[in-house]
């Protein structure tokens, strides 16, 4: 039996159950006639931001595609009939950057559709405005899986079906497809990162802060722009991110794959029908996680109690069923596909599906209100602005030391059980992918318990416009919270999953350069080759220079907000005092041009950077780049993620009563401290993720030309 065909199969059932979601959502009640219409505003605001940045990102993809084709069509002295790249690479470019910006579109759509109708469902019941949130995620989910799957498979059907390659080519075309999705999460997690952060911080700052109005108060002229920024930021470019996530760790594990068991030993042979059956693994790993995830959502569901315990554990259910039901299902998929001798490959998978549990457990106590850190920081919103921000600095930079033992771990466990060591470290390595595949085995619903949060969000923003009863608020706040954690719980899932995928494309990265056979280069990768430490310095400092561009690209957008939101107080009569509107358009419309002119730099530097490195230190040092970026990426993003989530969730404890409630002095503070936190866990933290495996398959495609043309 060929494999394949079971993974568009996985591919269709992942898509017609985010159809069958999208339905439940399109048939709840839109709500009156004022939610309509804050809903519509919304949603006109985030199709505007998404046409004006495909625009954008189209004529950059096209521009790519044209010298990525005359790069194939270069044929140097080397490999005969091989261009400077692969000839398949510019059209996976061009498909993974559609499917991934379509993933974002389509979850945007539906959440934008689902806003008002999970207030009007609050007015209900808690339960039932869950219910349609959560529907809302699940499209993300599962479009995100599907599309994902979709293209994997295609890609894979067509070089074996119709270009006839054999295991070894069809392994080294793929590592390189991961390239379009990851530029493309790039341009839509920075660009909708900034445009959200810079309309969140600009409300919260003048409206809650100078002004005293409550959050998302119509008479707030950045209000429109903060709720459409939570629809481009927390689930376009979400989706954009998680699609490349997913895709990153199918094709790595594919590729090594090949690597672990499509070599012949000494003196005997390789059926190579075999060998893409075993090549398909990781598809079918992730078709098994779709239908678990599938069954998992009907778990889902609370009763009336805003208690946050009792809500995570209303979503907890969910993932854990499915994750359950995937360790059982996985076994018999690993011993059929590679018999006994996958039992310790089974074991890797496992290991990956229990450290990102673990991250995502850690992260929720990091960042939930129901536990003593984000408590603590609440606390310490008595002294003011200042100590929350100190405290809130600390709480992230001690939260990254679980999630680092438990990557170790898992890598040390996937490796060693799954038959590896030193001398032959193949199949060791093909576990480490492998666990990764098993941490985004259940992302269908994983994902949906994240991207419920925002429509949560956009539901207490427009019950606050729309002027809802309180009781529909307090049970939206709730939702919001619970999504605040539940985000960072998909953030840890991204970066985890990051980390494996990195070290695998590293591995990649290497058997890339020894496919192009020369006599005059040897891989010296210890600690005493300089080349390979510096190297390692500059590779350590990029998502540090990253995450400082794309802080500081937050930083003008949001001071472009500040000013027109001071302008139309001051020039508007009658704002405050209800007697005139606000100009909403003109905040989105600020947001919208400040965000696509400030994601240019950032994306840019992180596809120029490991060519330009690579031409000048060669693949040693290519290889210390790509080590020192996963380790200080890693970290770097697990504290960034987890202390602005933490400080979001303290300023929603406070609100809900605590330490002086809302429109206290420790209210502010903690306004203040959400404000700093913004910037760092949705646009420069979860774009670190993508940073780190961009680099590394950008290293990848252009490893012929680093190899042959680098100065030292």
């Amino acid at each position: 039996m060929d494999l394949i065909w079971l993974s568009p199969l996985g591919a269709l059932i992942a898509l017609l159950f985010a159809a069958y979601n999208a339905y439940r959502v399109k048939k709840a009640d839109p709500g009156s006639e004022r939610v309509r219409a804050i809903s519509d505003t919304i949603k006109q605001g985030a199709n505007a931001y998404l046409k004006r940045q495909y625009k954008t990102v189209g004529v950059f993809f096209a521009a790519v595609f044209a010298f990525l084709l005359a790069l194939a069509f270069v044929k140097p002295d080397g490999p005969e009939g091989e261009g400077l790249i692969n000839i398949f690479t510019p059209f996976a470019f061009l498909t993974g950057g559609l499917f991934s910006g379509l993933s974002g579109f389509l979850g945007m759509k539906i959440a934008t559709s689902a806003n008002g109708r999970t207030a009007t469902a609050a007015e209900k019941g808690l339960n039932k405005g869950l219910r349609v949130a959560f529907s809302a995620g699940s499209v993300m989910g599962f479009v995100v899986v599907g599309l994902g799957l979709l293209d994997t498979s295609l890609w894979f059907i067509l070089l074996k079906f119709v270009f006839r390659l054999s295991p070894a080519e069809l392994s080294a075309a793929m590592i390189t497809f991961g390239i379009g999705a990851s530029t493309m999460a790039l341009f839509a997690r920075v660009g909708g990162g900034i445009f959200t952060k810079a309309a969140d911080v600009g409300a919260d700052l003048v409206g809650k802060v100078e002004v005293g109005i409550p959050e998302d108060d119509p008479r707030n002229p950045a209000t429109i722009a903060d709720n459409v920024g939570d629809n481009v930021g927390d689930v376009a470019g979400m989706g954009a991110d998680l699609y490349e996530s997913y895709v990153g760790s199918i094709i790595s594990a594919v590729a090594l794959a090949f690597g672990a068991f499509g070599i012949p030993q000494e003196g005997a042979s390789v059926d190579s029908r075999i060998v893409f059956n075993r090549m398909m693994l990781p598809l079918v790993l992730a078709v098994i996680g779709v239908v678990c995830s599938v069954i998992g959502t009907f778990f889902v569901r609370c009763g009336e109690s805003t208690d946050q315990k009792k809500l995570l554990g209303s979503l907890r259910r969910g993932t854990y069923v499915a994750a359950a039901l995937f360790a059982a299902g996985a076994f018999p998929a690993v011993y059929f596909i590679l018999g006994k001798e996958g039992l310790g490959i089974y074991g890797a998978v496992i290991s990956g599906l229990v450290a990102g549990v673990l991250i995502g457990y850690f992260t929720e106590y990091f960042t939930s209100d129901t536990y003593k850190p984000t408590k603590k920081l609440a606390s310490s919103s008595e002294t003011g602005s200042a100590t929350i921000i100190i405290s809130g600095l600390s709480l992230g930079m001690r939260s990254v030391i679980a999630p680092v033992i438990i990557i170790g771990v898992s890598i040390l466990a996937s490796f060693m059980i799954s038959g590896g060591d030193l001398a032959h470290p193949e199949k060791g390595l093909f576990g480490i992918a492998i666990s990764a595949v098993g941490m985004l085995s259940t992302l269908g619903i994983t994902l949906a318990t994240d991207a419920y949060g925002p429509v949560a969000d956009n539901a207490g923003g427009i019950a606050q416009m729309a002027g809802m009863d309180e009781h529909v608020r307090e049970r939206t706040d709730a939702l919001d919270s619970l999504g605040n954690t539940t985000a960072a719980t998909g953030k840890g899932f991204a970066i985890g999953s990051a980390a494996l995928t990195s070290l695998s494309l590293i591995v990649a990265f290497k058997q890339r350069v020894e496919m192009f056979h020369s006599e005059n280069f040897a891989f010296r990768i210890e600690t005493t080759n300089p080349i390979t430490l510096v190297g390692i310095i500059l590779g350590a400092m990029l998502p540090f220079v990253f995450a400082a561009m794309t802080i500081d690209s937050v930083g003008v957008a949001a001071q472009s907000i500040i000013g027109e939101v001071h302008r139309q107080f001051r020039e508007i009569a009658g704002i405050l005092e209800r007697k005139a509107k606000p100009e909403y358009a003109k905040c989105i419309d600020i947001c919208t041009r400040s965000s696509l002119r400030q994601m240019i730099a950032p994306s840019l530097f992180a596809v120029i950077s490991p060519v330009l490195i690579g031409l000048l230190l060669g693949p040693n040092g290519i290889i210390g780049m790509l080590c020192g970026a996963t380790v200080t990426g890693f970290m770097l993003a697990v504290f960034m993620s987890n202390s602005g989530g933490a400080w979001d969730n303290a300023k929603k404890y406070i609100e809900s009563g605590n330490h002086g409630g809302k429109g206290s002095d420790q209210h502010k503070a903690a306004v203040v401290g959400d404000t700093v936190g913004d910037p760092l866990k949705d646009t420069s933290g979860p774009a670190i993720n993508i940073l780190i495996k961009l680099i590394s398959i950008v290293s990848i495609v252009f490893a012929y030309i680093i190899m042959n043309y680098h100065l030292l």
